[in-house]
């Protein structure tokens, strides 16, 4: 054998060895549960071997760790860390322990007060960077009511604290005890084509960002037992900002999105748009500032919305909401720079409570609103006595009695279309409401509203005079 020969031989061998070395490198980051002993069952609680798992890869240097196809994982509290992904392999399904003893204490706390039944969660991160939950299989809360009361405690299905990179991707989050997410003070986010569907049991919101900022929500689909997607600010000093919310499709009890009440932090820079709602009881965007906080520089365009009563509900006022916030009410700041353009909202399958309504308090105006080119179809049906209704409750500390500002403590609107009250700067250009059945009611009143431009407002397809649009 000539020596080229050898040297050809000996450099196929060095690149077959180092083929092989990369390869079991490779098998190495993806970790299956049933190697670490996992039962996979749907009966067995498999939390010690899942974190097992967990952990490895963590302290490898990360990796993947794989719920397999078809097998069904039963586990109490998990603890996401840095440098992980979990990955659902379609048909695969993480479910939660039905036994409230499974789920840790130590997943810090719900931030809302009057609600600690709702501290525990199933998968807990905090101070993790760098991990992500995806695949095409489901993670099953197991939260019936069966199993979780406000008596045991309702556990929500993830919550993340203090985290920065996450991705959550594709994978079918359902039957929570209590809400689907809470993420508290993280960043950089990315939320992508996920399935949520929480009516298992009460309070089922989808995806609670509080104080987090950079984050990204698209393509995914909610149907939820209260607010699908909430922002919200617990902590003074840490802002919820530069948020965006694209290609969603809202279905949900209460409120599709709602901005605020836990508001002692401030709100700044947020886009949703090209989003559908529907079916939704209370109101489609519910934008509402109470603890002290300021809120600012926010736009929702291209939007369609069907049987959703208040597709814009704005309230500024005082209240408490965060389990942390003092007795005493803080100052009210600002809340100011919104614009609401592209919307067709088909309410016609409604009651006559059904209406755009945005209020202020006396002495504290919501500044600087831009709606323009809306299409707003209601049954109708308000009658005379409605709309001569005057001196409607405000959003005061003794009408809300301890609670939130809700709609029901206002009641029927005298407008069919648009009420605004205590607002300073309104801009509406090219609003049309169609209304099914006859209503005494003007299409649009306009109460102790300041520096308004009012435009090309049309009802039934008829121009509406300036008189015809009722300022008090």
């Amino acid at each position: 054998m000539t020596i080229q020969k050898r040297q050809n031989i000996l450099r196929q061998l060095f690149l077959l060895i180092i083929l092989f070395v990369s390869t079991i490198d490779l098998l190495g980051k993806s970790m299956n549960v049933m190697d670490f002993g996992a039962k996979a069952d749907g009966v067995s609680i498999d939390t010690k071997a899942v974190q097992a798992a967990i952990d490895s890869c963590t302290n490898n240097g990360g990796g993947t760790v794989v719920i397999p196809a078809g097998k069904i994982v039963v586990t109490g509290t998990l603890f996401m860390k840095s440098g992980v992904t979990l990955h659902l392999e379609n048909g695969a399904i993480l479910k939660g322990s039905p036994n409230i003893a499974d789920y840790s204490d130590k997943t810090f706390k719900n931030m809302y007060k009057k609600e600690p039944h709702m501290n525990k969660c199933l998968i807990y991160a905090e101070g993790a960077v760098s991990f992500a939950i995806e695949g095409h299989g489901t993670i099953d809360g197991n939260g019936h009511t069966v199993n979780f009361t406000a008596k045991t405690g309702r556990p929500m299905l993830m919550r993340f604290k203090n985290c920065r990179d996450i991705h959550l991707r594709n994978v079918r989050l359902i039957n929570p005890a209590a809400w689907v997410s809470a993420w508290l003070y993280c960043s950089e986010i990315v939320v992508e084509g996920i399935r949520i569907h929480s009516w298992a049991n009460k309070n089922g919101d989808g995806l609670d960002f509080d104080g987090c900022n950079n984050v990204r929500v698209s393509n995914c689909s909610f149907n939820t037992s209260d607010d699908s997607i909430c922002l919200q600010a617990s902590d003074p000093d840490v802002p919820c900002k530069n948020i965006t919310i694209s290609n969603c499709n809202f279905e949900s009890k209460w409120a599709g999105m709602r901005i605020g009440l836990l508001s002692r932090g401030d709100f700044e820079s947020v886009t949703v748009t090209n989003c559908t709602f529907s079916n939704i009881q209370d109101s489609g965007l519910k934008i509402q500032l109470n603890e002290g906080g300021t809120m600012k520089n926010m736009v929702f365009s291209n939007l369609t919305m069907k049987n959703v009563p208040r597709p814009v509900f704005m309230t500024f006022c005082q209240q408490r909401a965060c389990v942390d916030a003092p007795e005493e009410m803080y100052p009210m700041e600002s809340m100011q720079n919104f614009i609401f353009s592209n919307l067709i909202v088909d309410n016609r399958g409604l009651d006559k409570n059904s209406a755009f309504f945005v209020t202020g308090l006396p002495g504290h105006d919501i500044k600087n609103l831009i709606f323009r080119d809306i299409q707003f179809f209601v049954s109708g049906g308000g009658t005379q006595e409605d709309a001569n209704r005057q001196n409607l409750n405000e959003y005061t500390l003794e009408v809300l009695n301890g609670w939130w500002p809700e709609f029901s403590l206002v009641g029927t609107l005298p407008a069919s279309g648009f009420f605004a009250r205590h607002i300073n700067g309104l801009h509406i250009d090219n609003f049309q409401v169609y209304v099914s059945s006859e209503d005494k009611r003007p299409p649009m009143v306009l109460d102790d509203v300041k520096n308004e431009f009012v435009a090309n407002i049309y009802l039934n397809k008829k121009k509406v005079s300036e008189e015809n649009i009722i300022k008090r």
